[in-house]
């Protein structure tokens, strides 16, 4: 399995600039939380559940969209209570202090960021060698994509907004396109499958196996709150943050089950379980000789979506930990445009480093164990909610939780589930354990000494100011 996966803000409002720019409509946030979510790693990690599962992996993604509502709601909420400061970094430290603040971002979305991106890259340039063998220099044009996204990123939310709609149109229609096509059979008669073919059964949801489905499925469905650190360049945020985010989760479900149902009716559950790019044979399946094509369509628009909102959001995470000493005081540069750029070279320098120095069979455990980590940060935006409920009861609240604290009570016991059920295999358990074991102490470490030596504050004392 490969997940990617999913932040912090500052006052842009207060700026000159700001004012000039176009803000952001709800499409675009739509884009954003689509392009961030759909990703290869999610395509691999449907395909590959539906010929575990069958339907009871349809069970699973039900329940992982309802979760993912539920993160949703308390991003929703927790964003629209402080507006001008940011996001996870800022409710965590109004809530339970700036140690837990700093760990839950840089572990939940600075380190699997940086790891993450590399990955697609990895993908992306194999399937660029599929299509065009021998003709392109290995790793050159991913490195010229991750330089094309920072300097549209440097440029400004305008640039990154029209490339983000268009990125994101590409790859929605090349997914609904396969799902159509595959189903209706307009390009392939449906094949006599061998082997053996995808259960449509009810017994894995009748005995309850389906359960273990859950983490697999979840992976399609998270990042969606990347849009909270541009919470200042958006219009009527009070409404468009929710509203992006919920709407972004039932499209993003829908497009999954009409590509993996598609698949279905031309795979087998060992192709589906066993292929490295499942989502090739897929393409290949349905689109005979252009299907080479039309699946590099989409790696290379799922690549380009996710590195595009990537650059944008973590850089302005980043930005606003600054702002609150957090982090390093030179990532609250912004340049003539308003932008980040320090954050934004800084996530792109790094980014290159694994890309070039590891290969993706080495990646890949690092991303299972960083994500692992990434579920601390829901954890800890469920557990802010609470707090905060109880801290600051008359703060204003534009988005309220529904049926709180349901969701955040079931959300937290969903994200244990997950962590403890992140491995594809048993013998991948212990190593990732350990990495994520690594990850957080070495985290918790530098955090600690931050706070208490930096900042001269105590680590679990809450900012109320």
């Amino acid at each position: 399995m490969i997940t990617i996966t999913d932040s912090d803000n500052v006052n842009m409002a207060a700026k000159p600039a700001a004012n000039k720019m176009t803000k952001l409509g709800l499409p675009t946030m739509m884009a954003i939380c689509i392009g961030l979510v759909i990703v290869q790693g999610a395509m691999i990690s449907a395909l590959q559940g539906l010929g575990i599962g069958g339907m009871g992996f349809i069970a699973a993604m039900v329940v992982a969209l309802i979760l993912a509502q539920f993160n949703a709601m308390s991003f929703s909420e927790l964003s629209l209570m402080f507006p001008q400061a940011g996001t996870l970094a800022t409710y965590t430290q109004k809530a339970i202090g700036h140690f837990p603040a700093i760990v839950a971002v840089f572990a939940g979305y600075v380190v699997v960021a940086v790891l993450a991106l590399p990955v697609e890259m990895f993908l992306v340039d194999a399937m660029l060698g599929e299509l065009l063998p021998g003709v392109l220099p290995e790793k050159v044009v991913p490195m010229i994509i991750l330089v094309i996204f920072t300097i549209t990123n440097l440029i400004g939310t305008d640039v990154f907004a029209k490339a983000q709609n268009f990125l994101a149109f590409v790859l929605v229609s090349a997914l609904v396109l396969t799902g159509f096509v595959a189903i209706t059979g307009a390009s392939q008669p449906h094949p006599e499958l061998v082997g053996t073919t995808v259960d449509w059964g009810f017994s894995g949801i009748m005995d309850g196996s389906f359960i273990g489905l859950v983490g697999l499925a979840l992976w399609t469905m998270v990042g969606v709150e990347y849009i909270c650190p541009m919470i200042n360049e958006v219009k009527n945020p009070h409404k468009n943050i929710p509203r992006a985010m919920h709407l972004s989760l039932f499209m993003i479900f829908c497009i999954f089950l009409a590509f993996i149902y598609g698949a279905s009716l031309f795979l087998n559950v060992e192709s589906l379980v066993s292929s490295p790019l499942p989502f090739l044979d897929y393409a290949n399946a349905v689109f005979g000789k252009s299907g080479l094509v039309i699946a590099t369509i989409m790696a290379l628009a799922a690549t380009c979506s996710t590195m595009n909102t990537i650059l944008a959001a973590v850089p302005r995470m980043l930005q606003g930990m600054a702002e609150q000493k957090q982090a390093f005081p030179q990532l609250k540069a912004t340049n003539k445009h308003n932008a980040p750029w320090v954050g934004i070279l800084m996530i792109a320098v790094l980014t290159t480093i694994p890309f070039l120095s590891l290969g993706i069979d080495s990646l890949i455990v690092l991303i299972i164990a960083a994500t692992t980590s990434f579920l601390l940060a829901y954890s800890v935006a469920h557990i802010n909610v609470m707090v905060l409920r109880k801290r600051m009861p008359n703060h204003p609240r534009p988005y309220r939780t529904p049926f709180f604290p349901v969701p955040q009570i079931l959300g937290l016991i969903a994200m244990l589930f997950v962590a403890l059920n992140n491995s594809p295999s048993p013998e991948m358990t212990q190593l990732v354990y350990s990495i994520t074991g690594g990850i957080l102490v070495v985290l918790s470490i530098i955090g600690a000494l931050w706070v208490k030596f930096y900042m001269k504050r105590n680590l679990f004392e809450p900012d109320m100011d």
